[in-house]
């Protein structure tokens, strides 16, 4: 299994070769909120984690949160819409990019529908710098 790094800009690398993996801000911004929360996440509780999103959001996507940046967090934290599925499904296309389907599996975020989603990736594996 390789190591997930999170370096200080937000760039996120598999593997001592550090093979980045490349997402755009709003998508990474939700995998870095559940790569944060190791429990795990129920979809229709994302209302509750809105403002945390908006956060890292925010330290991601440094030239600042338009109206429609904005917008979009409430689009994806609102269990009434499609949207977290889409990034979610964009999550995996980003490690399926850099690895195999099977290989990406402990990266990805996953879960049980209607119930806990999380990344199975051990903590021991996952490096902030």
């Amino acid at each position: 299994m390789l190591s997930l790094t999170i370096n200080k800009n937000y760039r996120i690398f598999l593997g001592d070769n550090r093979i980045e993996v490349r997402m755009e801000p709003l998508v990474k911004a939700i995998y870095l909120l559940f790569l944060s929360h190791p429990e795990g996440i129920v979809f229709k509780d994302l209302p509750d984690y809105r403002g945390e999103l908006t956060k890292i959001y925010s330290e991601v996507r440094p030239w600042g949160l338009s109206e429609r940046a904005l917008q979009s967090i409430e689009d994806v934290t609102n269990p009434l819409l499609n949207s977290i599925n889409e990034k979610c499904a964009r999550i995996r296309k980003a490690f399926v990019n850099v690895l195999d389907s099977k290989g990406a599996e402990p990266y990805i975020i996953k879960g049980v529908r209607g119930g806990i989603k999380k990344i199975d990736l051990s903590k021991e594996y996952i490096n902030w710098e």
